[in-house]
């Protein structure tokens, strides 16, 4: 777990070096326990490669980046794991390679060198590299498959500059960037984050999740040519019996956990209490023994409505194991006060108080010592764990003709009192193909009211499989990899995720939807795999609750001082022509006098407050002025 630095330049200029400096110092956070570059003169370019080391698997020297292979035949900087690096090392080794380390990143390199781009289909784990193929003149960039580890590419005339957050790239570019209306569109009236390549700042990309791109070095333009290695599967390639099914979805998943704990410091886990989370602190513990230290992490909240101790307690008598709990107290004026350093963290708006909450953690596990963290993130896409996908199944059942088939899996959740007791409709409306502004106060400013950035995020005629990719590439899970890396990563902390192993998520992904909604449960068939290692109220826990603290009453009492301050005077998004002022002072009066169950979302106030903070945050690379 690291960062990348690089710049790819035809112009042999002088400030290289001083340049690469600069995008390493600004992320020096991601690595902090050594700091080496490259530079070097390859066919028509001139490179730099930076590397900013966590150390993780192999603590030795041997293990820094950038790393030369011995014949000189290639040299990578790599940010992430290989879980599967011991099982590839022994491949590579009937072929020949001698090794030198005991990393992950030689294994990688050599696995580069033999197998060339089909080394990305061997990998199991999450990565971003940069492999200078020395012998062909060739760069190569690629991300993992779900895009896990971050990497953002600028080319700005005859370079190309890549980094593993967009403030590398800031430093480097030493510009002003204009804003992307299409993607600032899409936060404001959608509340979506990451579902496209481009981000806030124009210009700026992120080489896509199932991606690599190759960059000839003796060509006189430097122009990645971008391929993709992997698609999100949507058939269902295990057709066997359900009890074969059962077992095959365990064990997939317990070695997805088992791998994920190969490491050389010590690995904990996030605990909520829900499902998911509560199957991983399992897995650790049917893995690694009754003796083990499973360092625990859990968040509570001194309000009772979001507690989830009672659940936690539970499962931490179920493993014998303690917890290190932390109270997110609820102080509404200092979590505002963190949201700039967040928004920072993240080099773009945050969507909630929940990413303060995901950020407060990763520094108490810093404190602790624990430098990697298990996490069930990705569970819920994959196995129709939001509310949002019964809707979307009983649309499906429905546009289909089965009328009575539908009726009967509502019937089901009904019955069985989950899902459908924690509809909002403020929440719901996201989903359903209406006017932006339906239900509430368009405060969309004149540059963003004339950019159609809308992104159906409904149905859409696909099918609930095809719905759930979408989520996985595009609508749910780049957006929460993202606040997750980059607010573990401000802490120097790893996060692993066993849900989204490519196996579990070729298994079920593309699964027959009576499996994952069934009988009234979400999940179900991963409930049925674990029931054997869970307390039965976890497993068949009815109510789910989200990483979620009091922020709608936060916003409508504690903070009202404090946003209508804000709101009421001058602000960037305002002069950018970006909102309009008196129409967020209207929804935000609107919001405060509501129910809790109206039109007018938490998200829909959030947004904007957030945008403006991000703007302040970033002034100086932005170009503000009125894009007429």
């Amino acid at each position: 777990m690291c960062g990348l630095a690089g710049i790819v330049s035809q112009d042999g200029y002088e400030g290289l070096s001083a340049d690469l400096a600069e995008m390493m110092l600004v992320q020096q956070h991601r690595g902090p326990d050594a700091c080496d570059s490259w530079t070097g003169r390859i066919g028509n370019c001139t490179l730099g490669l930076g590397h900013l080391r966590l150390a993780i698997i192999d603590l030795t020297e041997s293990g820094k980046q950038p790393m030369i292979l011995p014949d000189r035949s290639g040299i990578i900087i790599f940010n992430g794991e290989i879980y599967n690096y011991k099982e590839l090392r022994v491949e590579l080794e009937r072929e020949g390679v001698t090794f030198r380390t005991e990393s992950d990143t030689e294994v990688l390199a050599w696995a580069l060198r033999t197998w060339g781009e089909m080394a990305l289909q061997k990998l199991n784990g999450m990565w971003a590299f940069a492999w200078l193929d020395l012998r062909n003149s060739k760069l190569m960039l690629a991300r993992d498959r779900f895009g896990i580890k971050p990497l953002y590419l600028y080319r700005d005339g005859s370079r190309l500059l890549f980094a593993s957050e967009i403030k590398g790239i800031l430093a480097a570019a030493r510009r002003r960037f204009s804003l992307n209306l299409s993607v600032i569109g899409r936060f404001v009236s959608q509340s979506l984050l990451d579902s496209q390549p481009e981000s806030f700042f124009d210009g700026i990309v992120s080489l896509e999740a199932g991606c690599f791109s190759v960059t000839d070095l003796n060509e006189k333009n430097v122009r990645p040519v971008t391929a993709r290695y992997w698609y999100p599967p949507v058939k269902d390639n295990f057709e066997m019996p359900l009890d074969a099914r059962i077992e095959r979805v365990r064990d997939c998943f317990l070695d997805a956990a088992r791998l994920r704990l190969r490491s050389d410091v010590p690995v904990g886990v996030l605990l909520s209490g829900g499902l998911d989370s509560s199957s991983i602190v399992s897995a650790m513990r049917s893995i690694l023994g009754n003796s083990a230290n499973l360092h625990i992490l859990s968040a509570t909240s001194d309000d009772a409505k979001f507690n989830e101790r009672p659940y936690i307690e539970t499962v931490a008598q179920h493993v014998n194991s303690p917890v290190h709990f932390i109270n997110l107290r609820a102080k509404p004026d200092e979590w505002f006060s963190l949201l700039r350093s967040v928004i920072h963290t993240n080099d773009e708006p945050v969507g909630n108080f929940s990413t303060v909450a995901h950020y407060l953690l990763m520094e108490r596990a810093r404190e602790l010592g624990i430098t990697v963290i298990l996490s069930g993130q990705g569970a819920d896409e994959i196995l129709c764990g939001y509310r949002k996908f019964l809707g979307f199944r009983l649309q499906e059942l429905l546009n289909a003709g089965h009328v009575l088939k539908a009726v009967q899996t509502l019937g089901e959740f009904v019955r069985n009192r989950t899902i459908v007791n924690q509809f909002e409709w403020g929440e719901a409306k996201r989903y359903l193909k209406l006017p932006a502004v339906i239900g509430r106060t368009d405060v969309r400013g004149p540059c963003l009211a004339r950019v159609d950035s809308r992104v159906d995020t409904g149905l859409s005629g696909a099918s609930l499989v095809e719905r759930q990719a979408r989520d996985l590439s595009q609508l749910s899970v780049p957006a929460l990899l993202h606040y997750e890396d980059r607010c573990s990563m401000a802490s120097a902390r790893e996060i692993r995720l066993p849900f989204l192993d490519y196996r579990l998520v070729s298994m079920l992904l593309g699964m027959d939807p009576d499996f994952k909604l069934r009988d009234g449960w979400t999940k179900w068939i991963f409930r049925k795999a674990m029931e054997p290692f869970l307390p039965q109220s976890i497993a068949w826990r009815r109510d789910k609750q989200a990483f979620i603290n009091p922020q709608s009453t936060w916003l409508q009492n504690e903070l009202r001082p404090t946003i209508t301050n804000l709101i009421g005077g001058d602000m960037a998004v305002y002069d950018a022509g970006l909102i309009d002022p008196k129409r967020l002072r209207a929804r935000y009066q609107a919001y405060c006098s509501q129910r809790s169950s109206a039109s007018i979302s938490f998200k829909d106030v959030f947004n904007p407050i957030a945008l403006e903070l991000w703007a302040r945050e970033f002034e100086s690379n932005l170009d503000l002025r009125y894009a007429i």
